[in-house]
């Protein structure tokens, strides 16, 4: 694989603070997702992973197209777990059920936005990556909610994001698209839940918990 997982621990390893344990592999169920660490999403009924690539829409806002991949193997579909701006949470905190993230996309370091253009296939809200380390808004926002009784970010529990925006859920389904990401599906935004909008941390390398001092 071009960006191995060992390579993605390797660097987040030479960035975090000396406080830090290393980096770990999620190959186990019930890991803690905190803030810094890099995930992949996906989604729950296709099994196809959130993606992203220096690719625009031909359409609607022609910013980073935002897609579902069909393969585990691929380096594209890396995401940063990032906090909104003007909170006190920091690296290695742990995330709350009602919390508004942002996540960064690892290779071209954009943002998973929405906003009110129409996606490709279905007409419903457009999900893209948009502006990058130093520019980021509120089309950026996204409201964690963990189904069930969990109250704190786990990697198998089943989650949405819901758009702070637009009100949308993140959702997938099985439109799939068939020329300039042939065989990938449409990822959008939908304003209702339905069984479409659940997603779960699958594979990443996850930042332990930051213990207060």
């Amino acid at each position: 694989m071009a960006f191995s997982f060992f390579a993605l621990a390797i660097f987040l390893f030479l960035t975090l603070d000396s406080d830090y344990a290393p980096p770990v592999s999620a190959a186990s169920e019930g890991v803690q997702i905190t803030y810094g660490s890099v995930i992949k999403l996906m989604h729950e009924r296709t099994k196809y992973r959130l993606h992203s690539h220096d690719v625009p829409y031909g359409s609607g806002s022609g910013q980073q197209s935002v897609t579902g991949f069909p393969n585990v193997d691929d380096s594209n579909s890396y995401w940063i777990v990032r906090p909104v701006p003007e909170t006190s949470a920091k690296q290695g905190d742990t995330i709350k059920s009602g919390t508004i993230i942002r996540l960064q996309h690892m290779r071209t370091r954009k943002w998973l936005h929405s906003h009110l253009h129409a996606s490709p296939i279905s007409g419903n809200l457009e999900v893209s990556c948009f502006g990058g380390e130093g520019e980021s808004d509120t089309g950026d926002y996204w409201r964690l909610e963990i189904e069930g009784s969990g109250k704190t970010w786990r990697q198998d529990q089943r989650i949405r994001l819901h758009h702070v925006d637009t009100n949308g859920y993140l959702h997938s389904h099985d439109k799939k698209y068939q020329r300039i990401a042939g065989g990938q599906q449409e990822v959008c935004g939908v304003r209702e839940k339905r069984a479409d909008n659940i997603w779960l941390a699958g594979e990443g390398v996850y930042l332990p918990v930051k213990e207060s001092k």
